[in-house]
């Protein structure tokens, strides 16, 4: 199997591989397990993320990238290494031509060190777009029309609010704030309520089960496993879908507030575009139960969750895949 070229959503939650003609091969999380003795990786994606919390002191399961950049370049690397060798097989005749989605925020050196990494796990070029780009060209935005488009990508590690026109970004802001934000947001309630101490992975179920944007006349129930930070052994207290919106407001506030700065400095013909089509959200966290709808309310604009918001961005790098030739010139910064 000759692979010639992979769609990569580096996200700071979950990392996802696209290949032309497949589709989504892989979607694990961007988790990186490494002993600190030999100093080498030991497990990445699934098998890391079982890891989280369980580990000995000699072993570190961690995620590489913070906020949608490389916070640890050698782990990073190693990351892509695993993902671009599960599609590619353990023989490789070509290196593969590699696109990458980056925070639309990012540094030079940050996407250079982006680039450099895809580089040496495996990649024959690396081409990096800015995720607001992939994740509208995924959910089916016309981007290259003279019409204002926006887009809210709300992955693991950033919020990505931009306006698109005639295929390029007119503005953007980035919130660091995200899923892993608000899985720590529902920590700290309960550790400031009950006393209890939860895990990531208990905090990220909590919000997908019962976390809701807007408070609800019908509540919904779950019981929560723990320890308890008083006499220190397990104990279990059952939350309510309405207490986790009150431990989450401050995190949507800053969403929203981000949303309004874009519109603000937004010029008056495509902020009137906006009005007239709506804005569109994607990415992971955009699953929050009625999240459309307080931001809907609050902005006073219509607001439309994308078709598998999650999957928008790696689909967008599908895309320009497909059509190399023309994005490489108008949109792509490369190596």
């Amino acid at each position: 199997m000759f692979l010639r070229k992979i769609g990569i959503d580096l996200g700071t939650a979950n990392t996802l591989v696209f290949v032309p003609g497949k589709g989504v091969v892989i979607n694990e999380p961007s988790v990186v397990a490494v002993s600190l003795y030999e100093n080498k990786v030991l497990a990445v994606g699934n098998e890391a993320k079982e890891m989280l919390g369980r580990t000995p002191d000699s072993i570190v399961a961690s995620q590489p990238l913070r906020d949608g950049a490389i916070a640890d370049y050698r782990v990073t690397e190693a990351m892509l290494r695993y993902f671009i060798g599960k599609v590619s097989g353990r023989v490789r005749f070509f290196r593969p031509e590699v696109v990458l989605s980056v925070p639309a925020g990012i540094t030079s050196t940050e996407r250079r060190a982006v680039v450099d990494a895809a580089m040496k796990a495996g990649a024959r070029v690396a081409y990096v777009v800015k995720e607001p780009i992939l994740a509208a060209i995924g959910a089916g935005i016309p981007i290259h029309t003279a019409q204002g488009n926006m887009i809210i990508n709300i992955g693991g590690g950033t919020s990505e609010i931009a306006i698109i026109s005639l295929g390029g970004i007119v503005a953007a802001h980035s919130a660091r704030v995200g899923g892993n934000r608000i899985d720590q947001a529902i920590s700290d309630y309960i550790k400031r309520k009950y006393s209890l101490a939860i895990g990531e992975r208990t905090a990220e179920e909590v919000k997908i089960k019962i976390g809701s944007a807007i408070a609800q006349v019908k509540e919904e129930y779950m019981d929560v496993r723990g320890r308890d930070l008083m006499g220190g052994l397990p104990k279990t207290v059952t939350l309510s879908s309405n207490e986790i919106t009150e431990a989450i407001q401050d995190e949507l506030r800053e969403i929203i507030n981000v949303i309004k700065q874009v519109l603000q400095e937004t010029p008056p013909e495509l902020a009137a575009d906006v009005m007239d089509k709506g804005m569109v959200l994607s990415g992971g966290t955009s699953q929050l139960k009625h999240l459309d709808q307080l931001i809907a309310k609050t902005i006073n604009v219509p607001c439309y969750l994308a078709d598998e918001p999650a999957l928008c961005v790696v689909k967008g790098t599908g895309i320009v895949l497909d059509h190399l030739d023309v994005y490489k010139r108008s949109m792509m910064l490369g190596k």
